[in-house]
């Protein structure tokens, strides 16, 4: 355990990261723009009226827009039926102008995501959830087009804060298919060793206390204390979970799967909740759209 005179976690700021990212990005686009007379496009489709997705698709539109990417925005009733939606992908497909397609989920309960997405041609998914690009990710010697922009944050946020990833020990803990498992993938590529914690696993907090490295994927409001981490580690804490809070309008707060309180005084490094690796997202997102757009653009 680190003494009460050690110090502090240095705070990874992934809103200043990914800021530093859009300009780069803008940079990029205004010059696409100058010498091909074109700009990369970016359709999002949402099917439905749900607040949360509205909220994020918003988001990813403004984002467009500031660093001048071209947004296609479709937006379909709660009741269109599968066929359409996947229809709507075929043309976006087919359409030159657009070189990123991003179906927001989740999709109404009538509608088969699986289906839908897997419609989406893998030089156009730029969410990087398409199984060619995952199964890329996978393999040796195998790049994909796009890796998912979650766990892409995340090592963006390791390389961007000088941290060496090249023979440490990781610890993702959490497998989903969003970011537990590709950014396993992402870190062994990176030549991380690599230790995937879940439900079933025994001895978490041992195992998590070994770790040089660690990214917290679980959905689980403070689950990792500060004894479970080992002195200097770089902690990058993914959950975003609602906790009660009177005090607040909204009557809740967001917080991290770890910590934060107890983990600044051990860590040696940390990204707060929110504006870690939300931002980053977003951030990744658009790098994705702008690298498809290059491939065609650029030929």
């Amino acid at each position: 355990m680190a003494s009460s005179t050690s110090p502090a976690a240095k705070i990874i700021d992934g809103k200043a990261i990914a800021q530093e990212i859009r300009n780069e990005i803008a940079k990029e686009v205004q010059s696409l723009s100058q010498s091909h007379n074109k700009v990369p496009g970016l359709a999002v489709v949402i099917v439905g009226s749900r607040k949360d997705s509205q909220t994020y698709v918003s988001t990813k539109r403004k984002a467009c827009a500031e660093v001048g990417i071209r947004s296609f925005d479709i937006d379909l009733a709660e009741d269109v039926s599968e066929s359409d939606v996947i229809a709507r992908v075929h043309e976006l497909n087919a359409d030159p102008d657009v070189h990123g397609i991003l179906v927001q989920l989740p999709l109404p309960k009538h509608i088969n995501e699986e289906r839908v997405l897997s419609e989406i041609s893998i030089e156009k998914d730029v969410d990087g959830f398409h199984p060619l690009n995952i199964g890329k990710l996978a393999m040796k010697g195998r790049e994909p087009l796009f890796s998912p922009c979650t766990p892409k944050g995340c090592l963006e946020l390791l390389s961007r804060s000088g941290i060496t990833i090249k023979g440490k020990n990781a610890v993702v803990v959490g497998r989903s298919n969003i970011v537990g498992l590709p950014v396993s993938l992402l870190l062994l590529k990176a030549d991380a060793t690599v230790t995937i914690v879940h439900s079933h696993t025994r001895d978490t907090d041992r195992i998590i206390r070994e770790a040089d490295i660690i990214i917290a994927a679980a959905g689980q409001a403070h689950m990792i204390k500060g004894d479970w981490i080992k002195p200097g580690a770089a902690v990058i804490d993914v959950g975003t979970n609602a906790v009660d809070d009177p005090s607040r309008k909204s009557g809740y707060r967001l917080v991290g799967d770890v910590d934060f309180q107890e983990a600044s005084k051990v860590a040696g490094w940390l990204t707060p909740v929110p504006g870690g690796v939300g931002p980053m997202t977003v951030a990744m997102l658009l790098k994705n759209t702008l690298d498809g757009a290059k491939k065609k653009i650029v030929q």
